[in-house]
């Protein structure tokens, strides 16, 4: 079954990366939903797995192409250069797109507020995780099983992402503050209320 499965992803790569990442991306926002709600939000939901599917999915597919294109190999010095341009390139778009593109598909009047008060936050917590996700992804792991990899790693990240959209900061403290004690930390009602 497993080669069955990689047989596919190697004849449709664009499909079926873009496809898993997206899932994994939209399922991270159920988990928060699970975790911070007695019923779930679908619309909420729908909204993330549009990003998801319409720019997250497509750019990490073709972003990890153009970088192998680039750089070429699994050489320390190949592999520095692709994890740094990923940083600083497109882990800053991907946060912007995510906190902008959610605002926009709920029909916020301010689509830039939640990224103008939680970008910033947000790719510094970004920065504890992801370089070492992509540094394993760009050492070991299969150019046309990058974009699968990556939604994996972002099922973690869009669960994060989600609680920061609605009831955080885009700090790791808060999140690990809710995660340990979630009746303390600030509720998705007092979050809404506050706004």
């Amino acid at each position: 079954m497993r080669q069955a499965i990689l047989c596919k992803m190697r004849r449709f790569p664009w499909f079926t990366n873009v496809t898993l990442y997206g899932c994994l991306f939209a399922s991270g926002d159920l988990v928060h939903q699970c975790f911070t709600r007695r019923d779930l939000d679908w619309r909420q939901t729908r909204n993330v797995a549009v990003v998801a599917f319409s720019f997250h999915g497509n750019f990490s597919y073709l972003w990890m192409r153009g970088l192998e294109r680039c750089f070429p190999g699994r050489a320390v010095s190949m592999v520095l250069k692709k994890v740094l341009l990923d940083q600083t390139v497109a882990a800053p778009l991907a946060t912007s797109v995510f906190y902008t593109g959610v605002s926009l598909l709920e029909g916020k009047e301010d689509v830039l507020q939640d990224w103008r008060e939680k970008f910033w936050n947000t790719y510094k917590t970004g920065l504890l995780y992801w370089p070492f996700m992509q540094l394993l992804n760009f050492l070991l792991v299969p150019l046309y099983l990058r974009t699968s990899f990556t939604g994996c790693c972002a099922f973690l990240w869009a669960t994060f992402l989600c609680f920061s959209r609605q009831c955080g900061d885009g700090t790791m403290s808060a999140a690990l503050a809710w995660v340990m004690s979630p009746k303390e930390a600030p509720s998705l009602t007092n979050a809404k209320e506050q706004k």
